[in-house]
């Protein structure tokens, strides 16, 4: 099994849970040494805490656990690779294949079960990310080998399903969280072992953790090390809160926690499992508009009162904002109650929603409040739905995780091409980015797709390939 590859590595302060294996597990193992104390002093009697006070049990977490970490796993990922001595040199390597050598990258993470009758377990997008192998562990010490379902890079989520007897499976929260509530987090850090640590809930929507995709995480002081991704955040009652993803230190995860960990949120992990066990990929939706951010040139000129909102810079055809009525101008401030500042944030709203929600938008037209009610529609992803001279190849927008470290990012992705098709024959390749046309300029799938409206007697795509930038006349 072989999960689809990402386009680019997450370079962000963000330090994830998935790592290779290394000498950190000796040094976590090897005693501490302590210095010898400048004179001898009487050493103070430590007495045990006692089992209860004035009849009544201590407070313990210790029952709530005994029920959640049987329900939470250890995930090892393989990746195969061939070595040569010559290093990426293309002719060496064909002129030598024999001296390649294969070598096996091995990284640590966490999962969860979430359906024991089906064996399903929920993990990090990143913890199984181009692996050929992967096998989880149970709490029990049983190892199997794991089936990749599916997984979404935008989101993180990864699911797996594993073929054994006994599984416990951790019950999905249905409540809602709050500021200050306890959480526990269960994982696998540094490859120590399972491992629980405990805090509170610091905020939950949040939504600017750097070079990460589609975001509404839950933030706690909780500590989440490498190994942890893709372990369960749980609340006292002892139900899955969180998919445990990342831990944010500017100083990269050397430094030690400092209290900044970050998870995905059950409610959306669960909307994303259950497209993926249904049909191994997620399906989002857009209201099909482009726009930009209101600054106080544009306040002025709109007649707002302030610098706030998104105006809409162009609507196109046949997308939920068309059939929805917005138009040219209008200005989005918030989309189902939340605060919309710039495209970013909407752009993040919208991924976020399930295919063909409902969407009500409080929007300024003319200076005008009103609300209009939208829905959010998916585009089709197969080339030929765009144009007949692009069959045999099947498209996607940008990841979101680009489109943040770059916001001017424009255009599509090529995710595959059939051998032998009209789109493989014309010269158009798996991972060819296409942010151009004769036919007009466009920054995702519906703007591609109404560029293409007209059927141009002659379509010249500008697309970019390892790099290079170049024109490819489709025929």
């Amino acid at each position: 099994m072989r999960p689809a590859p990402t386009l680019l590595v997450l370079a962000a302060a963000a330090a994830f849970g998935g790592f290779a294996a290394t000498a950190i597990r000796d040094a976590v193992q090897a005693p501490a040494q302590a210095a010898e104390p400048a004179a001898a002093l009487p050493v103070p009697t430590v007495a045990a805490l006692p089992m209860s006070v004035d009849g009544q049990a201590l407070p313990s977490l210790a029952p709530m656990l005994q029920r959640v970490t049987p329900s939470v796993v250890s995930v090892q990922a393989a990746q195969r690779r061939q070595v040569s001595p010559f290093g990426n040199d293309p002719f060496f390597r064909r002129m030598f294949p024999e001296l390649s050598q294969e070598r096996i990258a091995r990284s640590l993470g966490s999962g969860v079960i979430v359906d024991a009758g089906n064996g399903y377990v929920l993990t990090n997008h990143h913890v199984i990310e181009n692996a050929d192998e992967v096998s989880v562990t149970l709490s029990d010490g049983r190892t199997l080998e794991a089936e990749f379902i599916g997984s979404d890079p935008d989101t993180d989520v990864a699911l797996m399903r594993i073929a054994a007897d006994g599984l416990t499976a951790l019950p999905l929260s249905a409540a809602a969280l709050s500021v200050g509530d306890f959480v526990v987090a269960v994982g696998n850090p540094f490859g120590v072992g399972q491992t629980v640590t405990s805090g509170i809930v610091s905020a939950v929507g949040r939504s600017n953790v750097p070079g990460v995709g589609y975001q509404n995480f839950i933030q706690t002081d909780a500590s989440i090390n490498p190994g942890n991704s893709g372990g369960a955040l749980v609340n006292l009652r002892g139900e899955l809160v969180g998919i445990n993803t990342a831990s944010f230190n500017p100083r990269g995860s050397a430094a030690g926690n400092i209290g900044l960990g970050f998870a995905i949120p059950v409610e959306l992990a669960r909307n994303v499992m259950q497209q993926l066990a249904s049909t191994g990929t997620v399906r989002r939706g857009t209201l099909g508009i482009d726009t930009q951010a209101v600054d106080a040139r544009l306040a002025t000129a709109l007649e707002l009162d302030e610098p706030r909102g998104v105006v809409v810079t162009r609507v196109h055809t046949e997308s939920g904002a068309a059939a929805a009525g917005l138009r040219t101008g209008d200005v989005i401030t918030a989309a189902n109650g939340q605060r919309m500042d710039d495209p970013v944030s909407l752009r993040n709203f919208q991924g976020l929603q399930p295919l063909d929600a409902p969407v009500t938008l409080d929007v300024l037209r003319d200076g005008k409040p009103l609300k209009v009610t939208a829905r959010l529609r998916a585009q089709p992803r197969d080339g030929a739905s765009y144009d007949e001279r692009l069959a045999g190849a099947t498209l996607a927008d940008l990841p979101e995780a680009v489109r943040r470290q770059n916001p001017n990012a424009r255009g599509v992705l090529v995710e595959r091409v059939d051998a032998g098709s009209r789109a493989f024959r014309n010269g158009l390749r798996e991972g060819d980015f296409i942010f151009g046309a004769n036919a007009g300029e466009f920054r995702d799938l519906a703007g591609f797709r109404d560029s293409l409206s007209d059927s141009p007697d002659q379509l010249v795509l500008r697309i970019s390939r390892g790099g290079r930038v170049g024109n490819l006349i489709m025929q």
